[in-house]
């Protein structure tokens, strides 16, 4: 991209405008136009090439760390796509498809009583995202409603107030944290990655589980993917730091609903740990493209494998 160009500046005009709405005061974006050009703007291109080659649908995996900006990051790429390529962009989260608090209240009661949490593999409808996804890559596609979860109530909201999709898109952006993971060996599984693990897991029913599920619905959902794009965090510590971070976004949008509170975070991101160190090792190695963001939240550096 031209940066001298009027495109250009529109890119940028409608970026800062983004960012404004997404800040809060303990922690604004800094060297934003820098982070534009050095980063957002070269993997969107990495993109568009990647659909002018296809000349089709193109599922873009991006994963992350909670709290490591993938809502933020995929609507930067939308603005970039539609002004400076005139790419269609849909944005949808692994979250959107978090069963619902019945289902797993059931998985609870017949599996491990970890499943009523929601967020590790397992408390998805992998068959329902597996066919959103094949719909969105389909060539005769029409129109498509996507879940939504409102995280506030814990659960799935009315089919009435889905997501519509009623015009094929170029890209598909599908975020989350465990998007991309793979399985890990038996073996791995036998030490308790933290204190739920060692309490509340001490059968190891759900930690294999979680694996199973890995391995089998998800490693197909993975397939579906064209490029994976990985926000790797500093480490795990930062992802507490950074949900902290998330739930005052919750607090001021979802006024007078039940949030977590600090002490409920933490414990919540337990069942997030085990998983997340093992992408931090892993996922890097496999993504299309890294990205590695520094202790202050900044983008870092950009690897393309």
């Amino acid at each position: 991209m031209d940066l001298n160009s009027p495109t250009y500046e529109k890119v940028k005009k409608k970026y800062l405008r983004f960012l404004k709405t997404q800040e809060i005061l303990s922690e604004p974006f800094r060297n934003k136009i820098g982070q534009l050009n050095k980063f957002y703007i070269p993997i969107c291109t990495m993109i568009y090439k990647t659909y002018s080659k296809k000349k089709k649908t193109q599922i873009i995996g991006l994963a992350g760390g909670q709290g490591s900006g993938k809502s933020t990051i995929s609507n930067i790429f939308k603005i970039i796509l539609k002004e400076n390529y005139n790419l269609e962009t849909v944005i949808f989260s692994i979250d959107d498809f978090y069963k619902t608090l019945r289902e797993r209240e059931i998985m609870s009661k017949n599996i491990s009583p970890l499943f009523l949490t929601r967020g590790v593999p397992g408390t998805h409808d992998t068959k329902m995202i597996f066919n959103c996804i094949k719909k969105l890559q389909n060539k005769k596609f029409k129109k498509l409603i996507i879940p939504q979860f409102n995280k506030a109530i814990d659960d799935r909201v009315s089919k009435i107030n889905w997501l519509k999709i009623n015009k094929k898109p170029h890209i598909v952006i599908f975020e989350g944290w465990c998007v991309g993971a793979e399985y890990q060996k038996n073996k791995d599984l036998l030490i308790a990655a933290n204190e739920l693990e060692k309490d509340q897991d001490k059968k190891k029913i759900w930690r294999y589980k979680v694996n199973l599920e890995l391995k089998k619905n998800y490693k197909k959902i993975f397939k579906l993917i064209d490029k994976i794009i990985f926000l790797k965090v500093p480490s795990f510590k930062y992802v507490f730091k950074w949900r902290l971070l998330q739930e005052k976004k919750l607090r001021i949008t979802f006024k007078g609903k039940k949030i977590m509170s600090d002490q409920q975070i933490k414990k919540f991101i337990m069942f997030y740990e085990r998983l997340t160190k093992h992408m931090l090792k892993t996922l890097s190695k496999k993504a299309d493209t890294t990205i590695k963001i520094d202790t202050k939240h900044r983008l870092k550096s950009i690897k393309f494998n």
